[in-house]
């Protein structure tokens, strides 16, 4: 018989506030046409994209992270020496070590909050919010900060004309704690490693340092490729974390997918028969392609606006490089 103490946690996690960040700079679709053929029409068309944000030199990886910290912090009700755990989930900080969440933790305030990065692109949130939920029930933690931040400016080309409109920077974040009552659902996820090449940073960091390529690395991927395995293959994951949650379509009062392309949302909206009362985020239109943040920053602003409300139950799920995803039905704070 073992001699280890039961863990001592919560019976269930919910998230229970939430914050966002965007840069104060706004850029238009036009600034974009000045290094690629394209349109405006085009790019609204194809992406549904009209503006995004795009960081200043000061609105670093961890200034975003730590404004949208201090606002979920203070909507969770809680003090920050309360979090005990701190999960950054990013592909744009460009310091491998030490990670940045352990600056970010230490800069808010905590009580010495275990804290560490996490890299799953843009399924990355998903993948927090499950580490998270384990946390909170196994009792290592009892407050959990769960933040998605990028700064893709710095790995956009810019004369890239499949990719150039398409990411933002920002950053959002949730606090996740305990919970008498299931609100975060069971995660459906994976990776289909087979596809990796499908997005992808042009060159390994090693190649531009030792000169062999003059351009600074950035994000490509192939657009059509991407968009097939989006559109059929995440709405049969969105379709299994219903199920694995035990509710239906119409049970769902909000759909938050990964702010990827208003095409693919259109699409895995019909796929999955959302019915018409279902709000559906489309944050992407002002805020583009930002990755690990673009669920919080959407579920951020949906509760801001008002159209979706404290304790409505949302079917969020983010998919991206890798390829990976991570879906799950959650009660929104």
């Amino acid at each position: 018989m073992s001699k280890i103490k039961p863990s001592k946690g919560a019976p269930y996690a919910r998230i229970l506030g939430v914050g966002g960040y965007r840069p104060t700079r706004v850029v238009p679709n036009e600034v974009i046409l000045e290094t690629i053929d394209s349109s405006d029409e085009w790019i609204r068309s194809r992406s549904g994209i009209e503006t995004r944000h795009w960081a200043s030199d000061e609105e670093t990886v961890a200034a975003m992270s730590i404004e949208a910290s201090g606002k979920a912090i203070a909507d969770a009700g809680i003090s920050a020496e309360q979090i005990g755990g701190v999960i950054v989930s990013t592909v744009s900080h460009f310091k491998q070590t030490p990670a940045v969440a352990t600056e970010i933790a230490d800069k808010l305030g905590t009580n010495k909050a275990a804290a560490f990065d996490i890299s799953a692109g843009c399924a990355g949130f998903g993948y927090g919010l499950t580490l998270a939920k384990g946390m909170i029930i196994e009792g290592s933690a009892e407050y959990v900060l769960v933040i998605g931040v990028e700064r893709l400016s710095d790995l956009t080309d810019l004369e890239d004309r499949a990719t150039a409109f398409l990411f933002g920077d920002g950053a959002g974040a949730v606090v996740v704690g305990p919970s008498a009552e299931p609100a975060i659902g069971p995660t459906v996820w994976g990776s289909e490693g087979d596809k990796s090449e499908t997005i992808k940073q042009t060159v390994p960091w090693t190649d531009y340092r030792e000169g062999s390529v003059a351009k600074f690395p950035a994000i490509t991927q192939e657009g059509q490729a991407v968009f097939r395995w989006a559109v059929f293959e995440m709405a049969k994951v969105a379709q299994q974390a219903l199920d694995a949650a035990g509710i239906t379509p119409d049970d769902l009062d909000v759909f938050i997918p990964h702010q990827a392309n208003e095409r693919i949302i259109d699409s895995m909206v019909k796929t999955l028969k959302l019915p018409e009362h279902v709000t559906v985020a489309r944050d992407v239109r002002t805020t583009g392609n930002t990755s690990a943040a673009s669920i919080p920053l959407a579920m951020e602003r949906l509760l801001a606006t008002g159209e979706a409300k404290s304790g409505d139950t949302a079917l969020v799920i983010g998919f991206g490089a890798g390829l990976v995803y991570a879906a799950t039905v959650v009660t929104l704070p």
